[in-house]
């Protein structure tokens, strides 16, 4: 058995390339150490460790330095033999900056694309030498006994100094500066990126992949792999992968299925939700964050919105859902406008701009004494839009008339807020004074316009509020038994044509009965009569909910909001009973 070298043998290392002699003196120290395991070895290891580590420092440099792992071999022939035998050392490995730089050497070795054979057969031994660190049964459980932890805790320090190490390697900038031929930081993101796809299930690795995704791409070599993308996308939603907030926003801006996929788990939540979403689900999902932050991300939600509403042809439930989506997002962007340039023109490019700023003008931004003259407003300049769009003469231009009508529509739904006041001001408006409102909230329930029948709709909402009108201003018993059979026929489906939208009148309904100055158990004496008998109980309960979403966000009309709530509350309480009561005879 070969003797520990003296410590005076020990060349002299400097800030420069180190020598194939310095190369070879550090090559029989790693043999003679892994031959001997006496106290002498120890010792002589324990001596040399410091000197060790500065040649480490000063070989990591060299390869750094390098173009490429070839140039960087032929210089260093016995590079690999010195660099595999210290990963079996244990005085080597146990010491937290020898393990460091020696890591951080191999790390340095792997080329990202391998140009000739030299490099290929280097990155499959640093793969094997990795591999072996982590799974090999022998020389792993001779090390950790040498170190004297249990199997799990050595393993998973092993993964955590990894992550850290990979972690700050990707922070470092861009040092290319345009030449293709120079080794640059970011050549390690792909590879770093391709060697998470194991771990996206692993806690301790949450921190590099949260920085992977995070990194900000500065030249084209800072490219995250694919197989990486799609893991963490994978991991994430089956909840195997806990994110910080922006490592979730920037996988969406990295990776777009994974940003569908989101969009449309929450739509699902609020389509099986048994009242309209409540907004604390909203902000919880971080889309309308995101989309505050990144209008790449609004634009791909809002097609989606799009999709989704000409398919469902106008669902209320849906079109709740993209109204109070836009709500919240709007506030998102109030709240991050010192954040951000991008102005609501970019983020709505295909809406009629003469209505942007209009309709995204929330209620609570002006008096409510403009609310009325601001429908109006709203209601004409609709109006002439779909007149002057639907009566063109151009057949050719037919569907981008059509087109102009649907971004209106669905800048509307967007802002349904307005939809709402209007409903709410139809309550205590005089008959004279409810066309353009009436316009604008049968545009918002039948935007198409088939067959030419939105006259013909109109007159029948006209109807519809003449009934509610009459029926909500009888202050002493007995109730009409007329006008309460004329507003069940109303509240039911009508199988002629045109037929006007259940739910246009229902909403009426529903703001007669909160809003309509009349006694409380007259107004709940009605609700319960009709629901009953044309079945809408949980369309009123839905209805109920939303108002009550909208007065505690401010966007409704009231003098005495306390009256307003008590009243929603007690009628919400006997719908309530109604579903129950109910409920056996639909088992």
């Amino acid at each position: 058995m070969s003797q520990p070298q003296p410590l005076l043998q020990l060349p002299q290392t400097a800030e420069r390339a180190p020598s194939a002699g310095e190369l070879r003196f550090w090559l029989d120290k790693a043999v003679c150490w892994g031959q001997a395991d006496g106290p002498d070895a120890r010792k002589d290891a324990s001596l040399h460790l410091s000197r060790l580590k500065d040649f480490l420092q000063q070989v990591l440099t060299h390869i750094n330095n390098m173009s490429s792992t070839a140039e960087t071999v032929k210089r260093l022939p016995l590079l690999g033999q010195f660099l595999g035998r210290l990963c079996w050392n244990p005085y080597v490995t146990a010491d937290a900056t020898g393990r460091r730089l020696l890591l951080q050497c191999l790390w340095g070795l792997y080329s990202e694309h391998p140009g000739n054979a030299v490099e290929r057969t280097a990155n499959q031994w640093i793969r094997k030498v990795l591999c072996q660190l982590a799974t090999e049964e022998d020389d792993a459980q001779a090390l950790m006994k040498k170190m004297d932890i249990p199997p799990k805790d050595y393993h998973l320090e092993v993964l955590r100094k990894m992550v850290a190490l990979l972690q700050k390697s990707i922070g470092k900038s861009c040092s290319c500066l345009g030449d293709t031929n120079q080794r640059c930081a970011c050549d390690n993101i792909l590879a770093t990126s391709e060697a998470c796809v194991p771990l996206v299930t692993c806690p301790e690795a949450a921190p590099l992949i949260s920085a992977l995704l995070q990194q900000q791409v500065t030249c084209v070599r800072a490219a995250l792999s694919e197989d990486f993308l799609d893991a963490v996308s994978s991991a994430y939603s089956s909840r195997c992968l806990s994110l910080e907030e922006q490592a979730v926003v920037s996988l969406w801006c990295h990776n777009l299925p994974s940003l569908e996929e989101a969009v449309l788990r929450l739509l699902d939540c609020a389509l099986t939700y048994s009242g309209p979403i409540p907004q604390k689900q909203l902000e919880q999902s971080l889309l309308p964050k995101a989309c505050a932050q990144h209008c790449s991300i609004f634009l791909v939600v809002n097609d989606i919105f799009r999709s989704i509403l000409k398919q469902a042809d106008g669902t209320e439930c849906v079109k709740y859902f993209v109204g109070a989506f836009t709500g919240c997002f709007l506030r998102e962007v109030a709240l991050q406008q010192h954040q951000t340039s991008v102005s609501l023109k970019a983020m709505f490019p295909q809406s009629p701009q003469s209505l942007l700023l209009p309709l995204l003008t929330r209620p609570t931004e002006m008096p409510q004494q403009a609310w009325r003259r601001h429908l109006i407003w709203l209601s004409s300049s609709l109006q002439r839009l779909t007149e002057e769009e639907e009566d063109g003469d151009d057949n050719s231009s037919r569907s981008g008339r059509f087109h102009t009508v649907f971004e209106a529509w669905f800048l509307l739904v967007q802002c349904s807020h307005w939809v709402q006041v209007a409903v709410q001001l139809l309550v205590t408006s005089e008959p004279e004074d409810c066309a353009p409102l009436l316009w604008l909230l049968t545009f918002y329930h039948h935007p198409t316009n088939r067959g030419h029948h939105r006259a013909l709709q109109l007159v029948r909402g006209k109807e519809a509020w003449d009934h509610l009108h009459s029926l909500f201003s009888v202050l002493d018993p007995p109730l009409p038994i007329d006008l309460l059979q004329s507003l069940v026929t109303l509240l039911s489906p009508q199988p002629q044509p045109p037929p006007l939208s259940p739910l246009l009148t229902l909403n009426l309904f529903v703001n007669f009965a909160v809003f309509l100055q009349q006694s409380l158990s007259a107004s709940t004496e009605i609700v319960q009569m009709v629901l009953d008998r044309c079945g809408l109980v949980d369309g009123a309960r839905w209805v109920l909910s939303s108002l009550q979403i909208r007065m505690n966000q401010g966007d409704c009309l009231s003098s005495d909001t306390e009256r307003v709530h008590l009243r929603i509350r007690a009628l919400q309480n006997t719908l309530t009973h109604m579903h129950v009561a109910s409920s056996p005879a639909k088992e």
